[in-house]
């Protein structure tokens, strides 16, 4: 596993045109030619055509060879025959060199069926009134136009409702053609552009029943960096993608204070995933003996061998019951490999349900989940019980380091630790929110590595200590995060630009040696930004540089050499 810091790639994302603006009148762009297109034949016969005409031909001219060297004729002297074995020699070798992938052969194919003829075919009617002086704007990739009669037929299609938005992919079998009609669409039905909303450059095909439905583009989020983060040892840059300035500045801050006073360490308390679902019962006297046999020992082995069923990776770890009335809530906790685990939980949840229904026939299943899990809300039993990854990340901040690197002092930030996020937090009656900006940092790491955005709510629980040590020189700071739900596989970590991020930190997909670290390694990471970040501002409002900070970095600046400074 790679640990070593790396420079961050940059992408340029594309820059939509406004598609109201012109029509382009060309030709429909073809699909790019393949080898096995060179016969309107099946796939098959196709390459038995050519696999035999070249074998047959090569044999052939051999043999013709072989005779004019035995009459000492020249080579080069062939008759009719022999330069059509030639001329097919040659095409079925070329065939066979796209049928294999040779990326030359395509590339040549796809710039001789399309170069010369689509600048010439396109014809721009500017229909718009333009204004002198009127600054140009740079363009990086002009938005696709629909131009062929088809297209616009099917458009049309969508307008009219005889075709339905969601069908375009599965009825086109183009995932980017279907986001372009789909756009078009909805740009005439709602009768506002969407320039601005880029189309270009995305693979669609890569979240197709994965992670969104009915795309008619991507949103561009600037991904920064901050680090390196020394953490058990080991050196991490964290991605974080988000539009807040001043974030990243002040968590590589942070960074650079717990870099320099030694590092940070973390420990991971529970590792568990939990889906609750919910069951009635005709009185609360039969849902209690449904709870007595769930939280009975004597069941619990027989329980895991039907519940791991739905997932090599899923191990149920226990059961936790509550009633409300004739209502029966049952929270299964399980572990789940390096996969955020909701599917596979709730999986294995079903599976129990079913095999419940052999002995408790008369139960009722209202909801496989019922909100005592609990998934992308505040709730007690997060905070107390834990969800995910359950992480303590914690550091010394030497006094010198406090001084220079934070401009602050150790009891600044022990008395504005105590007020705020304990006491002011309490007074405030929060819920998991005893910390200056936990969120911040987590919804910025869940973004760029391809996390559910949404789990923000409970990963984001967290309270902040701070303490005095080593006689009141030194700063003890910790954070302790009882809910990181994240993944390293699966959902958005899958995507080219999240996976890259998760590359860089070194926990890209599930982990052959042992199963489940990679998603614990991103948790702690994520609970030492969220450390960096806390001591960051914390002493940002400390010193009272808050305000200032945020009028220098979040403000914009075309002078770079201002914002360097």
């Amino acid at each position: 596993m790679d640990l070593h810091r790396r420079p961050p790639q940059t992408t340029t994302g594309a820059v939509a045109t406004n598609p109201h603006s012109h029509r382009l009148k060309s030709r429909s762009p073809l699909p790019s030619p393949k080898a096995s297109d060179a016969l309107p034949l099946p796939l098959y016969l196709t390459n038995t055509i050519f696999f035999t005409l070249f074998f047959a031909v090569a044999y052939y001219l051999l043999h013709r060879w072989r005779d004019k060297i035995r009459s000492s004729t020249p080579l080069h002297v062939v008759n009719f025959t022999e330069l059509a074995a030639i001329v097919s020699l040659i095409a079925s070798f070329i065939y066979l060199l796209g049928f294999f992938g040779i990326d030359f052969v395509q590339s040549f194919a796809t710039r001789a069926s399309h170069d010369g003829w689509d600048l010439d075919d396109t014809v721009i009617t500017t229909t718009t009134t333009t204004t002198t002086n009127q600054p140009l704007r740079k363009l990086t990739s002009p938005e696709p136009s629909l131009c062929s009669e088809e297209d616009n037929s099917i458009v049309n299609s969508v307008v009219e409702g005889t075709i339905p938005s969601y069908s375009l992919e599965s009825q086109l079998g183009d995932c980017f053609r279907a986001a372009a009609i789909r756009r078009e669409a909805l740009q005439r039905t709602s009768g506002r552009s969407l320039e601005g909303l880029p189309l270009e450059g995305f693979d669609y095909e890569a979240i197709l029943g994965q992670c969104c439905e009915m795309p008619v583009g991507y949103i561009q989020i600037p991904v920064g960096v901050a680090g390196p983060l020394l953490l058990d040892g080991f050196e991490y840059t964290v991605p974080m993608a988000t539009t807040e300035g001043c974030l990243v500045a002040s968590t590589n801050r942070g960074c650079k204070a717990i870099y320099v006073s030694g590092g940070a360490e973390s420990v991971v308390l529970r590792d568990a995933m939990s889906r609750a679902p919910v069951v009635r019962f005709s009185t609360a006297k039969r849902a209690s003996q449904l709870k007595f046999f769930l939280e009975d020992p004597l069941n619990s082995d027989t329980l895991a061998v039907v519940f791991n069923r739905s997932s090599r990776f899923a191990r149920l770890l226990g059961i936790q019951c509550a009633m409300a009335g004739k209502n029966l809530y049952m929270r299964f906790t399980c572990s789940t490999g390096d996969a955020m685990g909701m599917n596979m939980v709730s999986k294995g949840v079903q599976n129990v349900l079913d095999f419940l229904r052999n002995d408790f026939p008369d139960m009722d299943v209202i909801g496989i989940s019922g909100n005592y899990c609990s998934d992308k809300k505040p709730a007690a039993v997060n905070w107390i019980e834990g969800r995910g990854k359950s992480v303590v990340c914690e550091a010394i901040i030497k006094e010198d380091v406090v001084k220079k690197v934070l401009k602050t002092k150790v009891a600044a930030l022990v008395e504005l630790n105590m007020l705020k996020n304990l006491a002011g937090s309490a007074v405030a009656g929060t819920l998991g929110g005893f910390n200056a900006h936990a969120s911040n940092i987590v919804s910025a790491i869940f973004i760029a590595t391809g996390q559910d955005p949404a789990q923000n709510v409970e990963s984001s629980h967290c309270i902040t200590m701070m303490e005095a040590v080593n006689d009141g020189r030194d700063l003890h700071i910790s954070v302790t995060m009882p809910s990181i739900e994240v993944g390293t596989v699966g959902g958005g970590t899958q995507l080219a630009s999240q996976s890259a991020c998760l590359n860089m930190l070194g926990v890209k997909g599930a982990s052959k040696e042992e199963p489940g670290s990679n998603s614990r390694l991103l948790a702690t990471i994520v609970a030492g930004a969220v450390l960096a970040g806390e001591l960051s501002l914390m002493s940002a409002i400390a010193s009272g540089q808050l305000v200032k900070s945020h009028m220098k970095y979040n403000r914009s600046c075309k002078d770079v050499t201002k914002i360097s400074s």
